[in-house]
């Protein structure tokens, strides 16, 4: 089950939160038909962005996560609730490059890091909350630490990781971020960079020993306690209403022709890619209440 785990440590200065999210990642692979650097890619942002989202305290809270580096894969876009389920896609989901010379997906070339990562945090205000910092890498866990001391002014720790098997199926996926509170001491740090920087590999932590097991590495020597946990999972909240509001939106001219073409339409969500078929008899009801709503306003 994929889940979100909670800790807090070193007297209250720091807590910590660890994502497993293989079957999420997997779920995505199949929609978008991934290649294994996109899903790389996009496995990356949705875990970050559920981490970022289950922590939200408002209940209809929602938080996106939107990368626009210049590289060939395009915008890498994740959705998160205030639970922490997310939704995502990215503008080319076949794009594939070379390994880099160690060996490990080069997601920083498809992504590029000519751009910005940009939070929008929802909490059911008129306008939500926009943040936005230069990319760092296009690695999507140091653009995250980045964001979210720049714009945030939070020192973090995030790190983000997608194992692609060789069946192109994801072995594991998932992270963790540690956020310091403040008046954490300089030896606090000092420790939590010494122990992620000696610590094993991440995805391989999380396919041999599980989630629970990058609390003993990254906060080796620290008293800490597990506070909770949660699942999350890939899930879309698109349905036929929300189209039928969408295509409400459209001229009226534009809706005209289409009824004129007699031809049954069909919308694609971009973020599960279900389809909604609407027929000319639909189109034509559709105009009648944009019609009759003009009237009343």
């Amino acid at each position: 089950m994929d889940q979100i785990i909670h800790a807090t440590g070193a007297g209250g200065f720091l807590k910590m939160s660890v994502i497993s999210a293989r079957d999420t990642v997997e779920r995505a692979r199949q929609i978008h038909d991934l290649s294994p650097t996109a899903c790389a890619a996009l496995g990356r942002t949705l875990c970050g962005a559920s981490l970022l989202g289950e922590s939200m305290k408002e209940e209809n809270a929602a938080l996106t996560i939107r990368i626009q580096g210049g590289g060939p894969i395009g915008t890498v876009l994740a959705v998160s609730d205030s639970q922490g389920y997310v939704r995502g896609m990215v503008g080319d989901p076949h794009v594939d490059l070379p390994l880099r010379a160690d060996g490990k997906l080069n997601v920083g070339g498809a992504v590029g890091r000519d751009g910005l990562l940009t939070v929008l945090r929802d909490i059911g205000l008129k306008e939500p909350y926009v943040g936005s910092t230069e990319l760092v890498s296009g690695e999507i866990a140091e653009d995250l630490t980045a964001y979210l001391l720049e714009s945030e002014q939070v020192p973090s720790a995030c790190a983000l990781g997608v194992l692609v098997d060789t069946d192109r199926s994801i072995k594991a996926a998932g992270g963790f971020l540690v956020q310091l509170m403040p008046g954490a001491e300089e030896s606090l740090i000092n420790t939590l960079e010494e122990n992620i920087f000696l610590m094993d590999q991440l995805t391989t932590v999380l396919s041999e020993d599980g989630a629970e097991a990058l609390f003993g590495q990254v906060l080796k020597g620290l008293e800490y306690h597990i506070v909770g946990s949660s699942p999350v999972g890939y899930r879309c909240d698109c349905s036929r209403e929300r189209v039928e509001e969408a295509i409400s939106c459209i001229d009226r001219s534009e809706l005209e022709e289409m009824i004129a073409e007699d031809k049954e339409i069909s919308v694609s969500c971009q973020f599960c890619d279900r389809r909604y078929a609407f027929t000319p008899v639909d189109l034509k009801a559709l105009l009648e209440r944009k019609m009759a709503g003009s009237e009343k306003d």
